[in-house]
């Protein structure tokens, strides 16, 4: 069980997979600054200075000025402030996956597909056989090779 389980950790995929995961995860730290640390305090300005970290509406009826106080006083809290900055998070993430990818996408050489066929039929017995055969690997027939097998 433990030789199978060596196996499985350190495949290619799993080693790939695992440093995409730790990789994601400093991303989204990088995201998180930019959106809390330089996106919500222009934002905050042209909205006339709300800090979004502190929208939220208090469940119990009392009014507090800021999260933490309701926080520290344990009132429960609709945090719709925070919802708002992971929106943001969530979509600039997004954006920036699909720039990736799409540059990623344009780099890859498109595989031309054939349309002509791999084989052909054999006319002595009718068996498929490769296209480019000179002799048929079920008849031994010898075949003459024409200009679709060039």
């Amino acid at each position: 069980m433990l030789k199978e389980f060596r196996d499985f950790a350190i495949k290619g995929n799993m080693l790939d997979m695992a440093v995409g995961i730790v990789v994601g995860v400093a991303f989204g730290k990088i995201v998180s600054s930019l959106v809390a640390d330089i996106l919500m305090p222009p934002i905050s300005i042209l909205t006339g200075k709300v800090d979004f970290t502190n929208l939220f509406i208090s469940l119990n009826g009392q009014s507090y000025n800021t999260l933490k106080a309701a926080k520290d006083a344990g009132a429960p809290t609709l945090n719709y402030g925070l919802f708002l900055g992971n929106i943001i998070d969530f979509l600039i993430v997004a954006f920036a996956i699909f720039v990736i990818v799409r540059q990623i996408n344009r780099w890859k050489k498109p595989v031309e597909v054939s349309n002509q066929p791999a084989t052909k039929e054999c006319p002595h017995c009718l068996s498929l056989i490769p296209l480019r055969a000179s002799r048929c690997a079920h008849c031994t027939a010898e075949l003459t090779l024409g200009p679709e097998s060039h």
